[in-house]
């Protein structure tokens, strides 16, 4: 049997077409980042997550997520539905109050590499647009959320088969840009050792 990860990457990984908002129980958010003339995708590092913080849709084993600049997010349309699932988070995910999908999550902490940024769930717009999935975060995660240790490995398996290659952090890209907002908060990195 096949190990179902998610609806929008089981019968294999591709981007979508176009895009205008996502939309769910009459809330409305509109991504911009990639309107216009310059027919630039929407999202970036767009990845399938296991960590148990991130919404999924019902059957699926992990989350897909993206990011996309903050200030091309827009709330347009019943945003009183919105609210914040846990404020002490740095990711302020906000979701319906009606049905509790994950509607968009903003980093606003200055000292934060992600800062400026919103998560969002690619696959909720009424329409494709988005990057393709590029790689799996937080894999070892979904054992938090149920998944038997002993199931890990044909979850590996399967997300290499579809060329999303697991980490149990996010990719080095993404966890480069952290260390190195780490040494600019810090002020100075560490010698290298000799």
């Amino acid at each position: 049997m096949t190990v179902k990860i998610h609806p929008s990457v089981d019968n294999g990984v591709k981007a979508g077409d176009s895009r205008l908002c996502r939309r769910h129980t009459g809330v409305q958010v509109h991504d911009r980042s990639g309107q216009g003339d310059d027919k630039e995708q929407r999202g970036f590092f767009n990845h399938v997550c296991g960590c148990s913080q991130c919404w999924r849709p019902a059957g699926a084993l992990m989350s897909m997520i993206a990011v996309v600049p903050t200030d091309k997010v827009e709330v347009v349309a019943n945003g009183q539905k919105l609210k914040v699932v846990d404020p002490s988070k740095t990711i302020q995910r906000n979701a319906c109050t009606v049905c509790g999908v994950h509607m968009h999550g903003p980093i606003s902490n200055p000292k934060h590499a992600f800062n400026g940024l919103t998560f969002i769930h690619a696959e909720r717009f009424d329409k494709g647009g988005w990057a393709a999935p590029e790689f799996a975060a937080f894999v070892s995660s979904v054992i938090e959320t149920g998944t038997k240790p002993e199931d890990m490995n044909g979850i590996r398996a399967r997300l290499k088969e579809l060329k999303l290659e697991p980490y149990d952090a996010l990719s080095p890209p993404l966890m480069d840009m952290l260390a190195a907002n780490t040494v600019k908060q810090n002020g100075v990195a560490k010698p290298a050792m000799s």
